[in-house]
């Protein structure tokens, strides 16, 4: 049986491909629970230091199988039930301190506009295009796209995608901060963007994005808290050592040149 969600290792990079080109990465029920285990795995992987999430085919998610729902006897306890499962896997990446990037190389539709959110980073393809869809079949937003579309553009500019059946292209979706960037080739920048983590200061990018997702959540003096609590743990890592040292050695540098820049000046002055 062909897997619904591949998923492979580079190192410390993780990914996941949708791979269900021939229903556009819709998210069937098989798909949902493959979703949910890989995100739980990958989120307690101390070794995984970044993630991509990209698709095969034409579109990176058309969001829920719907035609699957129609002919499978689904109750809506079942849509429920499936929905819980694909939350899981969504809250424990936007919660983890891996970065994620995203790579969208076609057609965004309804739950796949949240689960390309629970990305950190989204590059798409000028060809990308975005829409809700939900409200044309009656049913109602998922996948945590009442929360993470507005977190994204505003609350005015997700209802409109929610309630005017509007596709914006992939312009439009940097304009309004619903893509991080617009590549020629979102997979080759996607990769980029993960290796840097992983050539930097890993821990950091990983922390510094933990702390953003959690803000938006929790009250302002609960992250006050959790940034020094964080800056202090990240300050004693060997990695921040090093940094700081050559950062400090590098800034007294500069400081004794320009000082004897000033001087040399000074002395040239009548």
């Amino acid at each position: 049986m062909t897997e619904s969600i591949l998923y492979t290792r580079d190192g410390a990079l993780a990914r996941l491909t949708f791979n269900r080109p021939a229903s556009l990465n819709a998210m069937g029920f098989e798909m949902g629970q493959r979703w949910r285990d890989l995100a739980l795995q990958i989120t307690a992987d101390p070794s995984v230091g970044a993630v991509v999430i990209d698709a095969n085919g034409s579109a990176f998610c058309a969001g829920g199988d719907v035609v699957e729902m129609a002919t499978s006897g689904a109750a809506g306890a079942d849509v429920t039930a499936a929905a819980h499962r694909i939350h899981e896997g969504i809250a424990a990446f936007v919660a983890s301190d891996k970065p994620v990037v995203a790579v969208v190389q076609g057609a965004v539709a309804g739950g796949g506009l949240g689960l390309m959110l629970t990305a950190d980073y989204i590059v798409a393809s000028p060809r990308a295009r975005f829409v809700s869809k939900y409200a044309n079949i009656g049913l109602t937003p998922d996948l945590g796209v009442s929360t993470l579309l507005p977190a994204a553009i505003g609350q005015t500019r997700a209802l409109r995608m929610l309630l005017d059946d509007l596709t914006i292209d992939a312009a439009t979706a940097w304009e309004w901060g619903l893509v991080t960037e617009v590549a020629d080739d979102p997979a080759a920048r996607g990769e980029q963007v993960a290796r840097q983590w992983l050539d930097g200061a890993t821990a950091a990018f990983g922390q510094a994005k933990r702390l953003v997702r959690a803000g938006a959540r929790r009250v302002f003096a609960e992250n006050l808290a959790d940034e020094a609590a964080t800056i202090g743990a990240s300050f004693d890592t060997p990695q921040a050592k090093a940094r700081v040292t050559a950062f400090a050695a590098a800034s007294a540098k500069n400081a004794s040149a320009a000082h004897a820049t000033a001087a040399t000046n000074a002395k040239e002055q009548p």
